[in-house]
């Protein structure tokens, strides 16, 4: 008989009724914090936290209004003297010429305007985009290269008479 009732305490179920209310306050599981851990004498030690940046320059970055291709062709006029009408074919070239560079995934390296190196294309359904960089000279290096001035090149010796 003793076998007989060890079976049926082994495969009741508790009904909802029977069980009794804990008086315990309930566990919360939540992760520990850095400073807890060290606090409680954990083995991992807390990550040192990042330095902020200070910005200290707050003056907003303004856009001009995009140039569109009327724009180009009468500052192309003005400033070559030429009459717009032996201009724009030159420029249209122009723009055709470069466009079809970058389709090709071409870097451009085009002095007043600076070198052009993609960086990635993504082609859509009707259009690519295209990612690239432009790296400019300052004006100011600009001036003085134009003034007939050469600068030294940095590291190189002058040579000696």
């Amino acid at each position: 008989m003793s076998t007989r009732s060890k079976t049926t305490a082994t495969t009741r179920t508790k009904s909802p009724t029977s069980r009794r209310k804990s008086t315990k306050a309930p566990v919360s599981r939540t992760r520990k914090t850095a400073s807890a851990a060290a606090k409680s004498g954990a083995s991992k030690p807390a990550s040192p936290a990042a330095k902020a940046t200070v910005v200290t320059d707050t003056t907003p970055t303004t856009t001009a209004p995009m140039m569109k291709k009327r724009e180009l062709l009468e500052l192309v006029v003005e400033r070559s003297g030429v009459r717009k009408k032996f201009a724009k074919p030159v420029v249209e070239a122009m723009i055709t010429v470069l466009g079809e560079a970058i389709a090709e995934g071409r870097d451009l390296n085009l002095p007043p305007m600076g070198k052009i190196k993609q960086q990635r294309t993504k082609d859509a359904s009707n259009v690519r985009v295209t990612v690239a960089k432009i790296r400019q000279n300052k004006p100011d290096s600009d001036a003085a290269s134009d003034s007939g001035e050469e600068k030294p090149k940095p590291g190189v010796a002058e040579a000696a008479e």
